[in-house]
């Protein structure tokens, strides 16, 4: 089976005209064979891109360069699934949820490269994920800070509730660095001074390193659930049949006998089912 070649971006920069742009990447997509999910807005576009070719993945990335003229940071990796079924592209107050579309990143954060990275940790700095629960469980740095959050909405409430010293240098990092955006912001509103990003979030502190202080691995809002140190989809994760975040316990479906991949909380309901057919099935009342 051939190789998916996926491209994974962001870029803040105005967008005059959301729609306009949304009809012209549809039709570039139908023309390339895109399968996508791309989120734009007033301040930018966020997606992750997926291609059957080389070259078609290259003249995408080339194409947004010049529409936003600028060089994006595109990061890269190779599936054998597709990252999504079809082509999607949505309209939104904002490119990531974090209910401030009056925090746009104008500046460039402080970012460390892999390198940077490692020795800031071995230095001392605070770690702090700014994903959300569901996706920290299942990997993070050593040592990492994880608020119990469900929604990136939810992260400075959160980290209020840490008491953190401003004064200690924070090391944040997300997926591929585009939370930690505002997430930067966010955590300059809240008196913290010396706060530094991952330089291309996880996926490029994990092509350049393969792993490093990094443990378990990274999910991904794509079908592969997931992405080990090597960047290739998920061994272990799919997706809750029942609710829809990462599962890894393997169970038998007591409905129909099958294999049933849920995650930890839908593991322990009663019946164990493989899918809701199978628990709808396995509720009703027998004749």
């Amino acid at each position: 089976m051939h190789p998916w070649h996926i491209t994974t971006f962001y870029h803040f920069a105005p967008v005059a005209d959301p729609a306009a742009l949304k009809e012209h990447l549809r039709e570039r997509g139908q023309a390339l064979g895109m399968k996508a999910l791309i989120i734009l807005a007033a301040e930018g576009l966020n997606g992750t891109a997926g291609f059957t070719s080389e070259a078609e993945r290259d003249q995408f990335e080339s194409e947004l360069n010049a529409f936003f003229r600028a060089a994006l940071d595109f990061k890269r990796s190779l599936s054998v699934i597709p990252p999504f079924r079809k082509l999607s592209i949505k309209i939104r107050p904002e490119i990531v949820s974090l209910g401030r579309p009056d925090l746009v990143p104008a500046r460039q954060a402080n970012r460390l490269s892999a390198a940077q990275w490692d020795q800031a940790i071995a230095e001392g700095a605070v770690l702090l994920d700014t994903r959300n629960l569901d996706e920290s469980r299942i990997g993070s740095f050593r040592g990492a800070l994880l608020p119990d959050i469900g929604r990136f909405e939810q992260f400075p409430a959160a980290v209020e509730k840490m008491n953190l010293d401003p004064q200690q240098k924070i090391l944040i990092f997300c997926t591929g660095g585009i939370r930690c955006e505002k997430a930067a912001l966010a955590l300059s509103e809240q008196g913290f001074r010396d706060v530094h990003q991952l330089d291309g979030g996880i996926l490029r502190y994990l092509e350049e390193t393969g792993g490093g202080s990094w443990e378990g691995e990274c999910f991904v809002f794509d079908d592969r659930v997931a992405v080990d140190t090597r960047l290739q989809p998920s061994q272990r994760y799919r997706l809750c049949p029942h609710c829809g975040r990462p599962a890894d316990q393997v169970l038998s479906c007591g409905q129909c006998g099958k294999e049933a991949r849920l995650c930890p909380e839908c593991a322990t309901r009663s019946p164990v089912t493989c899918s809701k057919n199978c628990r709808h099935h396995a509720h009703r009342p027998s004749v």
